[in-house]
């Protein structure tokens, strides 16, 4: 069993310094309640924002301040650590994802696909869908938005991920619903049913109330190989952290329902196909 813990927080805005305490702080604190693999949200640090100026002179490379603190909790428990910052490379800036163990970063992603205003803020993603293997399963990245395409998921899941990691930020944007306390969203919905069509672990955790210019709704979960949430929803208002307990290998056992129910095989790739960088999957 792997004990995944989401860290449900709000990065205050103008407060990068601050933020990056709080997100080390908050997965030191799972790690001692238990956790291995600790989620942050997308844009932790510096906060989640679109605005360009605002974040250029806080954008950081990977040897930068957060990842050495992210990799200073994960060394001290013998874990590991994902969530979202803003990364620069040259002259361009990206709404990146890493996951940190004691030796550093061991998977990078770039979102690939901007959502809204973020078009006019970050350079899309230029590193592809890619798996890493931990000690605790193969693990996915992606971010967000990322989950409307449902390509992503089915790339991950096809190149072996039994977790996907998904720090969010969620917005309003699809739909204008007011939600309850504790509510499932429907971005968190998407995830649940992606989870299932793709026989695969999705853990999301979001950021959670009065952003930058945005409302941030929470709702963060996880939801197991057959579309059932085993984690969540968390607080659509305040922050909050949890542990969920998962059966990674669950996610291979998924895969065949029944004698002659069996979703990856059943697939006619003789009809359709999926490409992921000029090769079939």
């Amino acid at each position: 069993m792997t004990l995944i813990g989401l860290a449900q927080l709000l990065s205050r805005p103008g407060a990068a310094d601050a933020n990056r305490a709080a997100s080390a702080d908050a997965v030191a604190t799972l790690f001692e309640r238990g956790a291995e693999i600790v989620v942050a949200p997308e844009m932790a640090v510096p906060w989640y924002t679109t605005d360009r100026e605002a974040l250029e002179p806080l954008a950081e490379t990977l040897d930068g301040p957060t990842v050495t603190a992210w990799q200073q909790q994960a060394d001290r428990h013998r874990g590991l650590v994902v969530g979202g910052l803003c990364e620069r490379s040259g002259d361009s800036i990206y709404n990146s994802a890493v996951a940190v163990d004691a030796s550093g970063v061991i998977a990078h992603y770039r979102k690939l696909h901007l959502f809204d205003v973020e078009k006019h803020c970050f350079a899309p993603g230029d590193l592809g869908l890619s798996v890493t293997e931990t000690g605790w399963g193969s693990i996915g990245l992606c971010i967000c938005y990322d989950l409307r395409f449902v390509e992503v998921v089915r790339v991950l899941a096809l190149r072996g991920a039994d977790l996907i990691c998904v720090p969010t930020a969620w917005v309003r944007g699809f739909d204008r619903r007011q939600y309850r306390e504790g509510e499932l969203i429907a971005h968190a919905e998407g995830a649940l049913v992606q989870a299932n069509l793709s026989q695969v672990f999705i853990a999301c955790t979001s950021q959670v109330g009065s952003g930058d210019g945005v409302e941030l709704l929470g709702s963060s979960v996880v939801a197991d190989p057959y579309g059932r949430i085993v984690g969540g929803p968390l607080s659509t208002v305040r922050e909050q952290l949890e542990i969920v307990d998962l059966d990674l290998a669950e996610a291979r056992r998924a895969q065949a329902r029944s004698e002659l129910i069996r979703p990856r095989s059943d697939r006619r790739t003789d009809v359709y196909g999926i490409l992921h960088e000029g090769e079939p999957l």
